[in-house]
């Protein structure tokens, strides 16, 4: 091979390098913008999303961003870089979780979560404008997530909220949780609702998004907040949203706000749902 063969082999390899890695972070950025989570400043294309106010995309949600995105279509997020205290793991020998603070994006204050963790609750309801939707959840696998909604749903944080994020045939999820979110496809901040506090990532080992699969939309890890999504058919993610729970009543609602749609489709594919739906209450139950 001569010299200039040799230089043409080595330009020609290394663009096919630079494509590779290029489509790469598109992929990448395409799945994590299913369910993310926002709030507006910080860019996180992942984590239900290029920054824009997607399930994603949320509270940490998405983006969800919450993902979907399954991330779930964040935009902004409740980042993972954020300065301060960083929120931690469930510590089976004083049963507590650690939960930190999560300053700027938008906000609904209710306080931290009691660190001790009440293991108690295996049932979560979200009574909807459209029926029941039941979930059985498991504190042993996800104990911090479990107590978080716990306390939320103690708050009446969720009361009155509207699911903003309806995902696509290839990303089927249905994201809520948002407390300041309109639903109505013009809201640019839909996604970027919060707690104000964020915790960790659980259960992820073998973690799979079929239908009935109840996960956090993030923005990253162990940027949890209150956004979550609802899986009706099978979601092809990788496993960095946490799954803590699975339908056992109402998946026929996901159906059919899926078989009306969402009003404006954003980049990624996701938007409101045509068909709304409204969390009355959210109770937590042994």
């Amino acid at each position: 091979m001569s010299g200039k063969d040799r230089q043409k082999q080595l330009a020609r390899e290394h663009y096919e390098r630079q494509m590779q890695r290029r489509l790469e972070r598109e992929a990448k950025s395409k799945r994590n913008a299913i369910i993310g989570t926002t709030v507006a400043a910080v860019v996180v294309v992942g984590g239900v999303i290029a920054a824009t106010t997607l399930l994603g995309g949320s509270d940490t949600t998405a983006t969800a961003t919450s993902e979907p995105a399954p991330s779930p279509s964040s935009s902004a997020s409740e980042a993972a870089g954020e300065t301060g205290a960083q929120p931690t793991k469930f510590d089976p020998a004083a049963g507590t979780c650690g939960y930190a603070a999560s300053p700027g994006g938008a906000v609904k204050d209710v306080g931290l979560p009691p660190a001790k963790v009440d293991k108690s609750p295996k049932k979560m309801t979200l009574k909807t404008n459209l029926g029941d939707i039941v979930i059985e959840v498991s504190a042993e696998k996800t104990p911090c997530t479990v107590n978080s909604f716990a306390f939320l749903a103690k708050k009446n944080y969720f009361n009155g909220s509207k699911c903003h994020r309806l995902g696509s045939d290839q990303f089927p999820m249905l994201q809520c949780g948002d407390p300041l979110a309109k639903a109505d496809g013009k809201n640019p901040t839909d996604g970027q609702g919060g707690p104000g506090y964020r915790f960790v990532n659980e259960n992820l080992e073998g973690a799979k998004y079929t239908r009935g699969v109840v996960a956090m939309a993030n923005s990253g890890p162990d940027t949890n907040g209150s956004q979550f999504f609802i899986v009706y058919g099978n979601a092809p993610l990788t496993p960095d949203y946490t799954p803590f729970g699975t339908v056992t009543k109402g998946l026929e609602i996901l159906d059919k706000v899926n078989k009306a749609g969402f009003i404006t489709p954003g980049g990624d594919g996701t938007g409101a749902p045509k068909e709304t739906v409204e969390i009355k209450d959210v109770t937590m139950s042994s």
